[in-house]
């Protein structure tokens, strides 16, 4: 009887051994399907792709957002599991479970979840014992994160849904018991339906006492209409409090995108960039707002839309005493309102209007401008093909051309390319670039006083890598007299906008790729040696043939040598062919 239930145990287990081994699980590519197993083990490995496609991303769902990636990266039949907007939209729910609306675009699951898990404000005081990089509190209703502005006391946070976030500086209590100050720690929401907002334009954070939102709201339905009607408004609040003082509402017919501020606080002016690219303007006294009254301001088109009516304005930027504009077509346009700035920025006053500040002055640039920074008195651009360019006073070596001399039209820095964002400040700018490994770095010149170029208290002329540690997702950048702020966020839909710059437009030779010494060529090669075929084909004689193939070895990123070389070259043949009589035959003249 013993036997015979040891007998039935040992059957039992022995069965079980064996189904065991016939449920092993062995990953495959597509093109693999079912592999014969060692008949020896007495069971045949199973393919992942018998499982349920439902299954396969239900697990995958439960992964960190950095496994699912680097998983998508192992096969083709992975990256179709991993890239399922099913997997995303259990990851974003686990993410942000409050976020309801994911937004829109061909893949709104996927993009919702890596805005949600990229999102983050860090931030690096200049002064105090502890000078590292702090995350500030992540609200958990925001979805990604858009755009910020410090001001005086606290920070203010845009989503993607228009939620505006007001993030307070408070008293916290350290682990230690010990009583401490904290930046950023405590969040409520400010407003919702917010399309953007602005402050006061200088960079000291001490003037910034309101925060202007330019928000949609809906307006009750008046006498002979039906429903009601959604308008824009702007409506200001106090930076401190977060409380509201006050608001104006606008037709309904007026739809805007963009607010910037100029001017000093009594004559405030408010510029408003609609849908169709037009900006206007009004005016409100800033000292005055806080008192309970109502009253009616005026909104006029500016001289920039009125002068040039076929002109689109894209974006504007702001400080003080000027404003930028740039169109659709990549084109710049300036206002300044005083001299001081106007003789920094262009080196002379000979066309500046003391009568007329809003008459716009077009910048000449060799390519079309995507985005911008303005300083107080100095800015920079940055073209569709990566290219810095730098103008205005360079008294403390603010503008990264390795000198202290002043530029009055826009001046490329040549060392750097392809920047992430781009920020001037009062007399110092920043520059933040990606590295061949994808990495983020943080470049900065200028005035290094206070802290403000970490590892560089004396300050440079040309920009230098900064002592901070960069988040790998950091998208834009902005720097006050106490603190460096990063925002960190990732939108999948923002595809890289930078062009190859064409070979026949690149000057000097070609920098080595890192590690091996190797001088690359440029991906444009094939494309611009096809154009110095077609401009060596359109000229008429030899001679004319000939000095156009040694203006086009200038043009092309070789070595000094080669370049020698082929000019020495080209300049035997020009002798031989000017030599030769004409008795002669030469059939290849």
């Amino acid at each position: 009887m013993v036997r015979r239930s040891r007998r039935q145990k040992l059957q039992k287990l022995t069965r079980l051994c064996r189904q065991e081994e016939g449920l092993r699980v062995k990953r495959s590519c597509p093109s693999g399907g079912l592999e014969a197993g060692n008949e020896k083990e007495g069971g045949n490995p199973v393919s992942v792709q018998l499982f349920p496609p439902e299954l396969v991303e239900h697990i995958a769902s439960f992964l960190p957002v950095k496994d699912v990636v680097a998983l998508g990266q192992t096969c083709h039949y992975f990256h179709e599991v991993c890239d399922a907007e099913g997997v995303w939209r259990r990851i974003c729910r686990r993410l942000s479970p409050r976020v309801r609306d994911h937004g829109c675009g061909a893949r709104p699951w996927k993009r919702a979840a890596i805005l949600n898990y990229t999102k983050g404000l860090y931030f690096q005081a200049f002064g105090g014992r502890r000078r590292c990089l702090s995350k500030s509190v992540a609200p958990v209703l925001a979805h990604g994160y858009r755009r910020f502005l410090p001001t005086k006391d606290h920070v203010f946070i845009l989503d993607y849904v228009g939620t505006l976030f007001f993030l307070k500086n408070a008293l916290v209590s350290s682990t230690l018991g010990q009583i401490q100050w904290k930046r950023a720690c405590r969040y409520v929401v400010l407003c919702r339906g917010a399309k953007d907002f602005a402050s006061d334009p200088r960079c000291d954070t001490v003037y910034r006492k309101y925060l202007y939102v330019l928000a949609t709201r809906e307006q009750p339905a008046v006498v002979g209409t039906t429903g009601s009607r959604a308008c824009d408004c702007v409506e200001v609040y106090l930076q401190s409090s977060g409380q509201r003082i006050f608001k104006m509402t606008f037709h309904h017919s007026m739809s805007f995108k963009q607010i910037v501020l100029v001017g000093q606080e009594t004559q405030r002016a408010l510029l408003l960039l609609t849908e169709e690219g037009k900006i206007y303007s009004l005016v409100v006294n800033e000292t005055q707002l806080d008192q309970p009254r109502s009253y009616t301001v005026q909104l006029t088109l500016r001289k920039v839309s009125q002068c040039l009516p076929h002109l689109h304005v894209a974006y504007m930027a702001s400080n003080q005493s000027s404003t930028l504009y740039i169109t659709d077509q990549g084109g710049v346009y300036f206002e300044v309102h005083t001299p001081g700035v106007y003789r920094d920025l262009f080196g002379t006053l000979q066309a500046f209007d003391p009568l007329d500040h809003q008459m716009p002055l077009a910048l000449s640039l060799p390519a079309k401008v995507l985005f911008c920074a303005l300083g107080y008195n100095h800015l920079g651009l940055v073209d569709e093909f990566g290219r810095i360019f730098m103008q205005g006073n360079n008294r403390y070596g603010q503008l990264g051309t390795g000198d202290k001399m002043d530029r009055g039209e826009p001046t490329q820095v040549h060392y750097l390319h392809r920047p992430i964002a781009l920020w001037c400040g009062l007399n110092h700018s920043l520059v933040l670039s990606q590295t061949s490994d994808f990495s983020k770095e943080l470049l900065g010149c200028g005035c290094g006083a206070g802290g403000r170029l970490p590892g560089w208290p004396k300050g440079s002329a040309s920009f230098v890598k900064l002592h901070i540690k960069v988040p790998l997702c950091a998208c834009s950048l902005c720097s006050t007299r106490e603190c460096l702020y990063m925002l960190s966020s990732h939108d999948i839909e923002q595809f890289p906008v930078y062009r190859d710059l064409p070979a026949s437009r690149v000057g000097g030779s070609p920098e080595p790729s890192q590690g091996t010494g190797v001088f690359q060529d440029p991906r444009g090669t094939a494309q611009a040696c096809k154009e110095y075929l077609s401009q060596i084909h359109s000229c008429l004689t030899l001679q004319d043939r000939m000095a156009k193939m040694k203006e086009i070895v200038g043009w092309m990123p070789l070595m000094a040598a080669q370049k020698d070389f082929f000019w020495e070259a080209l300049d035997m043949l020009q002798r031989a062919a000017s030599g030769s009589s004409p008795g002669t035959s030469n059939p290849e003249s």
